[in-house]
């Protein structure tokens, strides 16, 4: 009996292990006709939609991002009322006039053959299935479509600020991904994007003086000129060319066509082709020539880092507006300084590691995608042009302290759309995120901290991980309990603040009074310096840890007893007296976000005097 139990729990924990990691699964055939004058678009679609979850399902949902780039829409109602205006749009979207506005139409559209009952709701279409699609079962949904590339106002559209005609990104009808959590179908706001993993097999014609750049690999160079590196575009636009791409498991697709594009290529680590497409511009062919190596570099530092990149192609595209990464892409502009080039390509070529491989949910987990990104980005940059920077995320970190300040700070929980202030929004997203990384090499040590992002990206790539799996693979990898600290910053707005309250002499021995100002707990760094030179560590671990981590310094620390979480206050005893002590300092790193730090001194009051 007890062998039929134990069997039967083995496949019971078997099965609830293996629906944890379940993807669904599409894979697009498209055939899109742009004509380059009226920036109108035709298309086909096959969708081969594959259900791996153990639901039955009875509707699918598709993104249809153009609809929100118009008078009235709801991302132009709720540009106007939120508590703050949303810098990233130049535009008002209700000034817009047809011309300049997008659409995106569904026509005809069938499942294996047979008409299916849809709801249009401006940026989503609800479908519902004629016939269910049971658990492990495949569906071919077939659709036509038609749209309208609207002016460049956030990301994508047409006639960019530096002149480049179109950047097609969220541009075709998207399924949306479903999940653990059920449907994201979110309305689009000007925000975040989730997707399913799948094969995209697509097939662009346009006027034929235009180059092409696209997610994916070029399947018939020949056909379109001389080669895709050295084709020569026509002076005179007349005829169409067709261009055809296939992008395998990725989770969108994207195209830029312009007919001023230079188009090189520069050799990647691992076998990587490099692709830059940028505008042939006096003003900037020299910083995009110098671009090219530098990119390579940040490859193979992110490879380093994380883990490799798993496509054999990646391309830098000038277009769209500010930077936005996509799938084996990124649309940056191309007017910048050297280093702003540098900085932004080295921020989207980092998110093909955490939005395209490891793909978090970004509308609910914005941080993990965007807070990772700056933080590893932020490193190679300080690396690779040799900034030589004592403390570079000190800008991430600025702007936290700015946040936790501003009185308009929300969990970082909190659904990308939902945030009232969108500088609460962009704080939160890119440097509490940032900081969320460099404040738990604080906690687990450095050498830990890069330990955990190789784990964590081997064991998440193609799985969509959640919060809670960064966690586990965090506290395995270090040995160390850690929901304490994923649920204080990234679920609450408790902030850190420690300080030294005093520091009194009893006999041959000095007490350091120290206190817990605010509510979230955090292991204590103490650095000593005495009057003759010589300095010491103090350590000191919480109990929520249930451990501590290697002392990462070139010197000895002591390690002393927990500070417990529901005391505020920890008395600390050093062996020496009150008057050979010339500084005390909390947190000599730095990297405990503390929001205060005007009381982690305490300095010898005759130094202070002179």
């Amino acid at each position: 009996m007890k062998t039929l139990f134990a069997a039967l729990s083995l496949i019971l924990c078997s099965s609830l292990c293996h629906a944890q990691y379940w993807q669904q699964n599409v894979n697009y055939t498209m055939e899109v006709s742009l004509d380059v004058e009226t920036a109108k678009y035709r298309g086909e679609q096959k969708l081969v939609y594959t259900n791996n979850s153990p639901e039955t399902l009875h509707k699918v949902f598709y993104h249809l991002y153009f609809n929100a780039f118009k008078p009235e829409s709801e991302m132009a109602i709720r540009l106007k009322n939120a508590g703050d205006k949303n810098r990233r749009f130049k535009v008002d979207l209700d000034t817009l006039s047809p011309k300049q506005q997008g659409y995106l139409k569904i026509g005809k559209i069938t499942q294996n053959g047979v008409a299916v009952e849809v709801v249009d709701s401006e940026t989503i279409l609800e479908v519902t299935l004629n016939k269910p699609l049971m658990p492990g079962d495949s569906t071919t949904l077939d659709l036509t479509f038609e749209g309208q590339v609207p002016d460049v106002i956030r990301r994508a559209g047409k006639n960019s600020s530096e002149g480049v005609a179109f950047s097609m990104a969220q541009w075709y009808p998207k399924m949306a991904e479903y999940d653990l959590e059920g449907w994201n179908a979110d309305p689009y706001t000007g925000r975040e994007f989730h997707g399913v993993w799948g094969n995209f097999d697509v097939k662009i014609t346009l006027d034929k003086s235009y180059t092409v750049a696209a997610s994916g690999y070029l399947q018939n160079a020949d056909e379109i000129g001389k080669g895709y590196s050295d084709r020569k575009r026509p002076k005179s636009k007349g005829s169409n060319v067709t261009w055809h791409f296939i992008a395998p498991q990725v989770h969108d697709f994207t195209w830029a066509a312009d007919s001023d594009y230079i188009h090189d290529t520069y050799p990647g680590p691992r076998g990587v082709t490099l692709h830059f497409f940028y505008k042939n511009d006096p003003e900037i062919v020299e910083n995009w020539k110098k671009l090219q190596p530098h990119t390579a570099k940040l490859m193979e530092y992110f490879n380093t880092k994380i883990g490799p990149y798993p496509y054999k192609q990646y391309s830098v595209v000038q277009g769209g507006d500010g930077g936005m990464e996509y799938a084996m892409l990124t649309l940056i502009t191309g007017g910048r300084k050297y280093g702003s080039l540098f900085g932004v390509t080295a921020h989207e070529l980092a998110h093909s590691w955490f939005q395209h491989v490891l793909a978090t949910n970004e509308t609910k987990h914005e941080w993990m995608d965007e807070g990772f990104t700056s933080f590893i980005s932020t490193l190679a940059k300080n690396e690779i042009l040799e900034e030589n920077k004592d403390f570079p995320l000190e800008g991430s970190y600025v702007g936290y302290f700015n946040l936790a300040s501003s009185g308009v700070e929300m969990p970082q929980s909190t659904n990308a759309n939902r945030y009232d202030h969108n500088f609460a929004y962009e704080s939160t997203a890119y440097s509490k995120g940032a900081v969320f990384l460099g404040q738990l090499g604080y906690v687990v040590g450095k050498e830990k901290l890069f330990e955990i992002l190789q784990a964590y990206y081997k064991q998440w790539q193609f799985k969509h991980p959640q919060p809670n799996d960064f966690r586990r693979v965090a506290e395995r990898v270090s040995g160390l309990q850690l929901q304490w600290y994923l649920t204080d910053w990234t679920q609450t707005t408790n902030k850190i603040n420690y300080a030294i309250t005093d520091v009194k002499e009893e006999g041959e021995k000095s007490v350091v009074h120290l206190e817990r100002k605010e509510l979230m707990p955090m292991p204590i760094e103490v650095l000593v310096v005495y009057k003759d030179g010589t300095s010491e560590l103090h350590y000191i671990p919480i109990s929520l840890m249930r451990g501590e981590k290697e002392n990462p310094y070139s010197i000895e620390w002591t390690v002393h007893k927990d500070w417990t979480w529901a005391n505020p206050k920890y008395t600390l005893i050093l062996e020496h007296k009150i008057d050979s002590i010339e500084t005390i300092i909390l947190d000599p790193s730095g990297l405990m976000a503390d929001v205060d730090k005007s009381d982690n001194y305490y300095v010898d009051s005759e130094k202070t005097s002179n």
